[in-house]
């Protein structure tokens, strides 16, 4: 049987990450895009010019755009306040949709975000989860390598998110500043900031390294820059009946990750009752602890094969095979990530612990 060829739209361009994922739908060989939307135009043309995007397929209003696509898929990628609401109108097209993180900007408007979906996939994107060292990370974690987790530690972000465009471009200190006004990663009525912006990152996979459990209590602190109406920089604790786990954010960091690794080194560390994995951004292995070998020693992390190399093949494979999404991009594990975004936030304006509620 001839494999089915799905039609992708990408509508919203305020994330820049936008770029990257059509990048991915151009190169899968059963997807085509068939349509673009923003309302800035000027938001579009990178995109356009480097995938070749007919003039015809790019549009401005996105009802027009879905009713003359008729995509089957549609890539969201909103300021992180409005993705309840993007998801609800897209949603009453019958598409699956697949939204850039974080989850949203509040746990209330996440679950929103799952009504809408109703028989249709939702899935939420995080970048981190199709980096090799962390796919081999939650390999021997779940094969027992290192015996129960009792913590992760993580360390997430960047130069800023300025600093970059898509496919990683980068820009100049001038580009940057000139941007920051005008920019929703700024402002804080549209989610931005470093702890929105990354702190999902470190909740979500480390709720996937410690199986879906969740904390019960969170405390966060965040920094105040001078002039900016939100934080660039987020140390969170959560407390979990098993132990104590880490996530700090931060937009400053000396260099980039993907380039070079800045000191502290952006990525995890896992602990558990019979060893300790380290798993930074980008490498090409992890380190390992074990009681058998407690000399730290890498183990290689080979680059993840399909159908783990990128969220559009991934999505691809579980819609053409009729299986439910696994791991970070669930809504299961992302919408737990979500409760402790949500304590963090609520615990750094209260400046004090906030306990979690039962589950859902």
């Amino acid at each position: 049987m001839k494999n089915k060829i799905w039609r992708i739209a990408g509508i919203n361009f305020e994330h820049f990450h936008m770029g990257d994922l059509l990048r991915f739908a151009h190169e899968h060989k059963n997807a085509e895009i068939v349509g673009i939307s923003d309302e800035q135009p000027g938001r579009m043309e990178e995109a356009v010019k480097k995938l070749k995007i007919p003039r015809d397929r790019v549009f401005t209003d996105y009802r027009k755009c879905m009713e003359t696509a008729k995509p089957d898929i549609v890539i969201l990628c909103p300021a992180a306040s409005k993705h309840g609401e993007w998801t609800v109108r897209i949603a009453k097209y019958g598409v699956h949709i697949m939204v850039e993180k974080p989850f949203a900007g509040s746990l209330k408007e996440a679950d929103l975000m799952i009504r809408a979906m109703k028989d249709k996939t939702l899935m939420i994107n995080w970048p981190l989860q199709w980096i090799a060292s962390h796919r081999k990370a939650f390999e021997l974690v779940a094969t027992g390598q290192i015996g129960e987790v009792l913590n992760v530690w993580h360390t997430g972000g960047n130069r800023g998110p300025l600093w970059h465009g898509a496919d990683k471009d980068e820009k100049t200190a001038e580009q940057v500043a000139k941007e920051k006004p005008h920019s929703w990663f700024y402002k804080k009525s549209a989610g931005g900031g470093s702890l929105l912006d990354y702190l999902g990152y470190g909740t979500t996979l480390g709720t996937w390294y410690q199986g879906g459990r969740r904390p019960l209590e969170v405390t966060a602190i965040v920094d105040q820059p001078k002039g900016l109406e939100v934080d660039e920089h987020s140390i969170v604790v959560a407390r979990y009946r098993h132990g104590l786990s880490k996530f700090e954010t931060r937009w400053g960091t000396f260099t980039d990750p993907w380039t070079i690794q800045p000191q502290p080194k952006c990525g995890f560390i896992i602990h558990g009752t019979e060893g300790t994995i380290s798993s930074y951004d980008y490498d090409k292995y992890v380190t390992v602890q074990t009681r058998k070998q407690p000399k730290p020693h890498k183990v290689a992390a080979p680059a993840p094969k399909a159908p783990n190399q990128n969220p559009v093949q991934y999505l691809i494979h579980c819609l053409d095979k009729g299986q439910p999404l696994h791991g970070p991009v669930s809504i299961r594990i992302s919408r737990i990530g979500q409760e402790i975004v949500d304590a963090a936030v609520k615990s750094a304006k209260l400046k004090k612990a906030v306990k979690l509620g039962k589950a859902s």
